[in-house]
């Protein structure tokens, strides 16, 4: 199985821009797609990324289309979250996820511990 860290969280004013990472250990030599959610205090956990495995295909939710990329380097088993215009409403714990499979998806079988993002108004 696969075991992931996620990295780069913080505090960021409103407008601001923050990079996560998800760094990927265990068994890498698969093919995995992967995704990052969020959960807000009180809320459910929501979708925000997914890319596929060779990082040709990706899925946005509507609420960070256009502000958020998501990418990867297969060569260092990390996926990334670039973040620009932050806002408040995206203030959560991030978490990383993949799922044995070369195309992308929304469905995951391994999580990561999560990241704190807070963004100040």
């Amino acid at each position: 199985q696969v075991q992931l860290v996620e990295s780069g969280g913080g505090l960021v004013q409103a407008g601001g821009s923050l990079r996560l990472s998800c760094a990927a250990s265990g068994r890498t030599s698969s093919r995995y797609a992967m995704g990052w959610f969020r959960q807000a205090p009180g809320k459910e956990r929501e979708f925000v990324a997914a890319i596929n495995w060779s990082g040709g295909d990706t899925v946005y939710a509507g609420s960070v289309k256009g502000r958020f990329t998501i990418s990867r380097d297969n060569a260092k088993n990390t996926m990334y979250l670039q973040m620009n215009s932050l806002k408040p409403e995206d203030t959560a714990v991030y978490y990383c996820a993949a799922k044995y499979t070369v195309v992308v998806v929304i469905t995951y079988d391994y999580w990561g511990q999560g990241t704190q993002v807070t963004v100040s108004s």
